[in-house]
């Protein structure tokens, strides 16, 4: 019991609870739709908004950045709605410096674009239609994160 409390703090419910939500909310999009809903285009078919650049004029991105742009913000709502009901209402911070922060965001960004997708399309969404592209992009990703993790950890103490 120790074990698990000091993994999970606060508890695990709702972390299952939030895999239910998301697994549900990205079956129903597909199901209904025929659309797989990873995060990683949202930048880009986002950026087709206000970019003339080729690269973000494709018919990929200009054809799928409404449904894209209102999914985003969807996820940006139901953290503000779970934050409102669930939270004390103090904001949530961190203790990793700005800088690491920032690095971090690039790092990801460049991976999702070199692994043509992000955690939550090749995890999620890829993994669930059984894609062994996905399954190879998803462990590559948590064998970096694992490291990285571990670097930053041992960075900071």
């Amino acid at each position: 019991m120790d074990f698990t409390f000091s993994l999970f703090p606060l508890g695990w419910q709702h972390y299952l609870l939030g895999g239910i939500f998301i697994g549900t909310g990205v079956a129903l999009l597909y199901l209904l739709t025929g659309l797989v809903g990873g995060m990683s285009t949202v930048f880009s078919s986002t950026w087709s908004f206000v970019s003339s650049r080729p690269f973000f004029q494709q018919s990929r991105f200009t054809g799928s950045r409404a449904w894209r742009l209102v999914y985003a913000a969807g996820l940006i709502l139901g953290a503000l709605v779970w934050w409102w009901m669930f939270a004390d209402g103090t904001p949530q911070s961190t203790e990793v410096p700005a800088w690491m922060l920032l690095l971090g965001g690039l790092f990801v960004g460049y991976g999702a674009r070199l692994g043509n997708g992000c955690t939550s399309g090749h995890g999620i969404c890829g993994l669930g239609a059984l894609q062994w592209p996905s399954l190879l992009a998803v462990l590559t990703f948590m064998a970096t994160a694992f490291i990285t993790a571990n670097l930053v950890a041992w960075g900071l103490s």
